[in-house]
């Protein structure tokens, strides 16, 4: 490719375990570029086998950014990768006429495709007395008001994760709006192009890779990792799935067998979630991770 030609941001993503990082590493590979993580939990340096992170020889293979770039104790938000990934981006294209993204976190590839509309600054009482529902009465109280005030946004968001549901419910609260409304970004102009490449595969193939996955890492070490961050557990990074499960099983609210049930359960669902969000994204272009001509056909999508 000429140099002349357009900058191209190559983004691969899909649901988790769908095979996302060897797609990732192989087109890199050939296109003798680098590769952006837009995993919104890959960043964090204490969680790793919980968050399925590429490995030693997988990063040794392709270079990588933001793997373990911050630590749980950082508050680091979509705002701020939108931003550190744009200044990184810049650099990259200097000497990469193609750059290429990895991750199933929509909400952080649109930060960087596409940017955000302003979302309103909430009531800090609203906040508040949200913050305490969740200590007194649990996450299914978030959960079921977030169904009712904005069923666009619950059929999108990580449903585990607090922080998201006191977010949406804060600005519905303050605004009377639901927080999907302010979510129809602008579209954002960008010094480049972005090809977005959504990797599925038949859903009881999925849901097998998922179950094995989560046997494979607490095989590694997941149980042994998790204890480790009993300490932290109150971070919002740690509010995920494959953490939450197995410090309720250090309160002794369950068993271990239940605990590694209920993480194959909802990272299930999460995936059925990330599916969900890239279906309302008209721009993706959809190819089966199983394709043995799958890099091939990347590279023609790329090309257009």
């Amino acid at each position: 490719m000429s140099q002349s030609s357009p900058k191209k941001l190559i983004v691969i993503a899909g649901p988790t375990a769908v095979g996302k990082t060897a797609a990732a590493i192989k087109l890199a590979q050939q296109l003798n570029t680098e590769i952006i993580s837009a995993d919104s939990r890959q960043f964090y340096r204490e969680m790793s086998i919980g968050t399925a992170k590429p490995d030693a020889e997988e990063l040794a293979q392709a270079k990588h950014h933001f793997i373990d770039s911050h630590s749980i104790t950082e508050n680091f938000t979509v705002g701020n990768f939108e931003k550190e990934a744009l200044l990184l981006l810049a650099e990259l294209f200097k000497t990469h006429n193609q750059v290429i993204m990895v991750g199933g976190s929509g909400l952080f590839i649109q930060a960087v495709t596409q940017g955000f509309d302003n979302l309103p600054t909430a009531d800090p009482e609203i906040r508040e007395k949200l913050n305490q529902e969740l200590s007194e009465k649990g996450i299914e109280l978030l959960q079921q008001k977030l169904k009712e005030a904005d069923p666009d946004y619950y059929n999108q968001v990580d449903l585990n994760n607090p922080q998201r549901l006191i977010r949406a419910l804060e600005v519905f609260e303050t605004t009377g709006k639901p927080f999907s409304s302010y979510r129809k970004a602008n579209i954002n102009s960008r010094p480049f192009e972005s090809i977005k490449i959504v990797l599925d595969l038949p859903r009881e193939v999925l849901y097998d890779r998922i179950n094995k996955r989560v046997d494979i890492m607490v095989e590694h070490g997941l149980v042994e990792e998790v204890r480790s961050l009993l300490p932290y557990r109150h971070l919002n990074a740690l509010n995920t799935v494959g953490y939450s499960e197995l410090f309720d099983y250090f309160e002794n609210k369950t068993d271990l067998d239940t605990a590694i049930s209920l993480i194959k359960q909802n990272t299930r669902r999460f995936a059925k979630r990330q599916l969900t969000w890239f279906r309302k994204d008209k721009d993706v272009k959809w190819l089966m991770a199983d394709d043995v001509n799958l890099i091939d056909e990347v590279i023609k999508q790329a090309s257009y």
